[in-house]
Parts: structure tokens; C-alpha cells; sequence
């Protein structure tokens, strides 16, 4: 798929300490796919200080990675994060497939629910979340859905605590991101291996386009950088696609560590350094980009 567009490469920027990787504190009735693993890490977003959070979803943890490489578990609890961002005001709201969407004070250490129901149904099983500049939380809710049961769902929880679905029919919805404008939603649907993009309203008159279709793997994290690009996680093959705004491919990214890279942040002090986590294998990758990623904090 599209091998003639100019490569960027991937290296190894850290690995979890060997201290972090003992499987028996693995929680009982753990998800059969994480119970031959010691890890396996997602959700990067960073602080105002420049600290990488990551959560490790058979384990319930989120760690803090400093700018120095030091690796610290900041909260273990009875859970399975998936996706992971923070707040402008400091807190870190978490994606987490067994509870819902979960907030975390860093300054008390307490993690607590948020979002658990839709009216009097539990939330299927969310993945990944975004911020829009007004403090609206969108966030996706995959479950088990798939090309043979398309009832994954994507919801926004305005800044005013009213929860709306935007979709109800998306196979494997699971990663999200906003425009620079904010005037278009991107999710990445994971079995389709595509991306959809929508306009994020949600009175029903938003019109769902195919944004970019793989022919492999499937579609996990996303990222856009400032002049509204979107890097797109093709995982289970190990690479990375960075599209423009039409959905035209720039670059692809390959993956030094294993094909299960799943999520990307921009940071560093230009942002143009893309942070990777190869999730299987413990470790953050980085990439050097041609276009920095959007401010800091400009969608929380």
C-alpha cells in the first residue's frame, strides 16, 4: 500500500522497567487476549512539565514518564484503560474499557468514575477519547462490535455534562481526533481498517465520509498536527500512515519495535516529535515529523 511515498523512521526511546513487568499482579478475570503478556500500554498524552502518561491495559496502571526517561505508576486500581487525556485544569480523564470513562486527580491520587450509563444502558466498552477547545469530551465506545455487528458508538459529553451519541452504527469505533478547526471529527474504525470523518454535531444532520481505506490490519490511534494532517495507527502491520486533509497519504511511518504499535502523541519542545507505544513489546518509540502537532492542550 502506497510504497512509494517517502519513509520516516522509528527508534526506541524507552522500555518499562523489568520492576513493572511481573505478570502475577496480573487482576483475576483478566481479558484472555492480556493474560500471556506482562504489559501492554496505551494512551500517550502529555503534561504542561513534559511527562509522558501511558496506561497498561491488563493491569489497571497509568504511568508517568518523565522528560529524563524515569518511569513511575502513579495508580493501579480495578480496571482496563484504554485511551488517556488531560485536562487543561490538570486532571487525566481515562478511557477505560471495563468502567467507563474514569477521571483521575494526580494532586489527591483518587480515580473515580464519571461516565458508566447512557440513560439506563452501560457504556459497551470505550477506547480512546478527545477534547475540543470548549471543554466537549468526545470519546468512543467499541465494545465488541465488528463488520458483522456495526453497533459501536461515538459519543460527546458536553462541558455542560449532557451526553450525546453522534453515532450508534460503527464497526469497532476506536480512535479520535478533532480538526485544527474543530470542524471535523476523525474515528478510526478498527476492523474496517479505514477512518471515517464527520462533522461533530449531533442533531442529526452530519453526513458520515470514508476518510482514508487500508487494505490491511486495522485502524487504532490517530493524531493531527497543525496544518490538519492525520496520522493514522495501521496496527497489526506494524506502520503508520500520515494523510492530508483530502485523505491524500504523505508519508508512512515504520515501526522499529513489534506490529502491534497502537497509539501516537506529538511532543518534545517543537512538537515535532511523534511518541509511539509498541504496545506488546513495553516501549515508546518516537519519529521525527515534517509539521509539528497542534498545541499543547489546545483541545481540553
Amino acid at each position: 500500500m502506497y510504497s512509494g511515498l517517502p519513509v520516516i523512521q522509528t527508534e526506541v526511546l524507552t522500555r518499562m522497567p523489568q520492576k513493572f513487568r511481573d505478570s502475577s499482579r496480573r487482576r483475576p478475570g483478566s481479558a484472555p487476549r492480556y493474560r500471556s503478556v506482562d504489559s501492554f500500554i496505551e494512551g500517550p498524552s502529555f503534561d504542561r512539565e513534559g511527562n509522558l502518561y501511558i496506561v497498561d491495559v491488563p493491569f489497571g496502571r497509568i504511568f508517568r514518564i518523565s522528560p529524563e526517561g524515569e518511569w513511575d505508576l502513579v495508580v493501579q486500581y480495578d480496571g482496563e484503560p484504554n485511551g488517556l487525556k488531560i485536562h487543561r485544569d490538570g486532571r487525566i480523564f481515562v478511557a477505560d474499557y471495563k468502567n467507563g470513562i474514569m477521571v483521575f486527580d494526580p494532586k489527591d491520587g483518587r480515580i473515580m468514575p464519571l461516565i458508566e450509563y447512557r440513560h439506563t444502558e452501560r457504556l459497551r466498552g470505550v477506547n480512546d477519547l478527545v477534547f475540543a477547545s470548549n471543554g466537549d469530551l468526545y470519546f468512543t465506545d467499541q465494545g465488541l462490535s465488528s463488520l458483522s455487528d456495526p453497533t459501536g458508538r461515538v459519543y460527546r459529553y458536553t462541558a455542560q455534562g449532557k451526553l450525546e451519541c453522534l453515532l450508534y452504527n460503527a464497526p469497532s469505533p476506536n480512535g479520535i481526533a478533532l480538526s485544527p478547526k474543530e470542524d471535523i471529527l476523525y474515528i478510526a474504525m478498527t476492523v474496517a481498517a479505514c477512518v471515517w470523518r464527520m462533522p461533530p454535531v449531533a442533531d442529526g444532520s452530519a453526513r458520515v465520509r470514508l476518510h482514508l481505506q487500508m487494505t490491511c490490519g486495522g485502524a487504532d490511534g490517530l493524531a493531527v498536527d497543525e496544518n490538519g494532517n492525520l496520522v493514522i495507527v495501521n496496527v497489526g502491520v506494524g506502520l503508520l500512515w500520515i494523510v492530508d486533509k483530502r485523505g491524500v497519504p504523505l508519508y508512512r511511518i515504520e515501526s522499529c519495535g513489534g506490529e502491534m504499535t497502537t497509539n501516537v502523541a506529538f511532543g518534545g519542545p517543537d512538537r515535532k516529535t511523534l511518541y509511539l507505544t509498541d504496545s506488546d513489546n513495553g516501549q515508546i518509540l518516537t519519529a521525527r515529523m515534517p509539521v509539528p502537532g497542534l498545541p499543547l492542550y489546545s483541545h481540553s
